[in-house]
């Protein structure tokens, strides 16, 4: 296939991209500064200049390409008001590639993240989260999804609280970067909430499955670790940087806190049964040794 991935330079993205090159696919990629093209090129992909809120760009970028992976997401968290741009904004992305690709019976692979079920792990069977800081999300891959009665191959791929690589990305990713700032290493709540993890390449191995052969209208988790307890990542990451690990409030992690006090573990037996998916890499706490002092 000749694939269109937006954020194709991110953790997952990248991976992503390498993974689909790999297996004989070609990649029209979104680029929004020279770095991000030039890093592409390098990868081995085609090039297509733009920004995820140039919606005219990705019908363009959808229209001439036989599949869609939608990866790109805003990176600015730090409030409330900022995270709920950045969902606006790839909502309206996804409804722009989804229109686009109406009646072609195209595939299209979504992110979201996996949801939180109290008393235990998540399965692809959940409904994903339509209300709360990232509701927003969930209410827009829905709507993508609901395009697999239009003649659209709609899949989503949810992902963990830490998609991570050389000890870097996600809610782990984000502990480490707040302990370098602070001197801490800091947890929310009891530190016994346990989040879901999954290495970036294993990752990507799901969405190439998804765009591959998933049916319209499913959702997979590409979990590896169904739950690694909060205050045993924190203690790595102490180890890690020299640090002490302590409790920290949930409100120094700004609108993710309440998110990160949560105990939130996944399940991806499903996803590992149908589509053969076998995670081969590091787990996040082995992974977290690679973080730089």
């Amino acid at each position: 296939m000749h694939v269109f991935v937006t954020g194709g330079t991110g953790t997952i993205g990248s991976a992503v991209v390498a993974e689909l090159l790999t297996h004989g696919h070609t990649v029209l990629a979104l680029a929004r500064s020279d770095k991000s093209a030039q890093a592409l090129t390098d990868a081995g992909a085609q090039v297509l200049r733009g920004q995820l809120a140039d919606l005219d760009v990705l019908r363009a970028g959808a229209a001439q390409s036989d599949g869609v992976i939608s990866l790109a997401f805003g990176s600015d968290y730090s409030t409330d008001e900022t995270l709920a741009r950045s969902i606006a904004e790839e909502g309206a992305a996804l409804a722009a590639l989804g229109e686009e690709l109406l009646g072609s019976d195209r595939p299209i692979v979504t992110v979201s993240g996996t949801p939180w079920v109290p008393g235990r792990p998540s399965t692809e069977a959940d409904p994903a989260p339509t209300d709360g800081p990232v509701g927003g999300r969930g209410r827009s891959v829905n709507a993508l999804l609901e395009l697999a009665s239009r003649g659209v191959r709609a899949t989503a791929v949810r992902m963990p609280r830490t998609v991570h690589n050389q000890g870097k990305g996600g809610f782990a990713g984000l502990l480490t970067d707040q302990a370098r700032r602070t001197g801490v290493a800091g947890y929310p709540g009891d530190g016994t909430q346990r989040w879901p993890a999954v290495h970036a390449l294993d990752a990507a191995v799901v969405f190439r499955l998804a765009l591959e052969s998933a049916p319209a209208g499913t959702t997979w988790h590409a979990v590896a670790d169904e739950g690694d307890a909060v205050r045993d990542i924190a203690t790595v990451i102490g180890r890690r940087l020299g640090l002490p690990v302590e409790q920290v409030p949930q409100e120094n992690f700004g609108p993710f806190g309440p998110i990160f006090a949560m105990d939130q573990p996944a399940s991806s037996a499903h996803t590992r049964q149908v589509l053969g998916w076998r995670p081969a890499h590091p787990g996040l706490l082995e992974d977290l040794a690679n973080i730089q002092p």
